[in-house]
């Protein structure tokens, strides 16, 4: 599978498909479609009649059991869209064959190195290939790495009609890094019992957990009045929404915190004398851990504005995303034939959570359990990223190994 997945991931990569968090159409950025457009040729040249893109660019696809046995329709899932943090266009990957060890210099960009010291996981990729970016852009390994995964699983399986396997959809979406990703999916038409996300990163790594998540808004309107004549009467709104972050526990903010910790992050502000609109994201992984922080932060607005009395705040929560944990333990399955896949290539399962959110969460609760899967990729998000070929093909074995465990355990 090297070469193949190495061609495919390469030809992925060179697409634009970077989302837009100010846009209010899906797709957000027509772009993705190109990379769309491209999928749907290849599955239907693999044989896959069904395959096409919706007017949302989803893109749905099935590969036939091959089973006499009443096996489950699972999904594999991966997104489309590259992260709007850092530029993904013009990318420039490149091949690093047989790496040896050291710190990686990106051509493009010589100040940019990935350093040793904070990739460790490269400590076990001697001898491997690994793709970067010549420095200037991000990679887009999150998740087209997942999509060339799922491709060279499917071409394989394809490949050798004799492997037994029930139906395997799948499912690439767009939006997923600006919180859309399953937003126009259509379960019934996509027809899954059970889905896995290729979205993760270390191979070995598994996740059943994310993040429950909500947002809070926070909207000021205090006193203007002409500075010259304001004593007693100005209550600025600008300080108000400053004192109101100022007394945030500073050991509850993302870069204070780790591992099962959640966190109270002010994400975005706009101000002036007369009015302040604040913007929160409330992380735990437990949704009681969530209200415990909301009531904090309530509190703290609260103690605040009552120190300016001629002045009025709402306080909005929105709820953005749940635990998959929730769903997944209600389907042991799930995991346990992953587990025993990610066995059978190799490695010992190593069960995380993540710290963020996935389509594996919203499908969940939409109703089709589906936590998450390594791609092998690293640094996401940003001109370090990296990824080892012979990792992504460890991942598409992973596939290939889950369809057969669901084949073999069925009725």
């Amino acid at each position: 599978m090297t070469s193949a997945i190495l061609d495919r991931f390469l030809r992925y990569v060179v697409i634009d498909t970077q989302s837009d968090r100010t846009s209010s159409s899906q797709p957000s950025t027509e772009k993705q479609k190109n990379l769309g457009r491209v999928l749907v040729d290849e599955l239907q040249a693999m044989g896959l009649a069904d395959a096409h893109m919706d007017e949302h660019g989803n893109i749905y696809a099935t590969l036939p059991t091959t089973s006499q046995k009443a096996v489950p329709a699972i999904c594999f899932c991966s997104h489309m869209d590259t992260a709007p943090d850092f530029s993904g266009t013009n990318v420039k990957p490149q091949v690093l064959r047989n790496y040896q060890g050291g710190d990686i210099v990106l051509p493009g960009d010589t100040s940019r190195v990935i350093r040793v010291s904070e990739n460790p996981e490269l400590a076990r990729q001697i001898g491997k290939d690994i793709v970067t970016t010549d420095g200037t852009t991000l990679l887009g390994a999150d998740d087209k790495a997942g999509i060339a995964e799922i491709m060279t699983a499917a071409q394989f399986l394809l490949d050798h009609p004799e492997i037994p396997h029930g139906p395997v959809k799948i499912l690439f979406t767009t939006d997923e890094e600006i919180g859309r990703g399953a937003d126009k999916v259509d379960l019934k038409k996509l027809g899954a019992a059970f889905g896995y996300t290729m979205d993760g990163s270390t191979v070995g790594e598994i996740e059943n957990e994310n993040f429950s998540a909500d947002e809070v808004k926070i909207s000021i309107t205090g006193v203007a009045i002409h500075p010259g004549t304001a004593k007693g009467r100005m209550e600025n709104a600008i300080r108000i929404a400053s004192q109101i972050i100022a007394r945030l526990p500073r050991d509850l903010g993302p870069e204070a915190t780790e591992g099962r910790q959640g966190f109270i992050h002010p994400s975005d502000m706009t101000a002036t004398l007369e009015g302040a609109d604040i913007n929160f994201i409330i992380r735990d992984f437990d949704v009681s851990g969530l209200h415990d922080k909301e009531k904090l932060l309530e509190d703290i607005t609260r103690e605040v504005m009552a120190g300016f009395p001629a002045s009025t705040y709402s306080f909005t929560v929105l709820e953005q995303y749940r635990n998959m944990k929730m769903v997944l333990d209600q389907h042991p399955q799930v995991m346990d034939n992953l587990a025993e896949a990610v066995r059978r290539v190799g490695l010992e399962p190593k069960l995380t959570a993540i710290r963020g959110g996935t389509d594996g969460a919203r499908l969940s609760f939409m109703g089709l359990p589906c936590p998450n899967i390594y791609t092998g990729g690293h640094a996401y998000h940003s001109p370090l990223e990296w990824i080892s070929v012979q990792d992504m093909e460890i991942s598409a074995r992973t596939i290939v190994e889950l369809v057969k465990v669901w084949e073999e355990r069925a009725i």
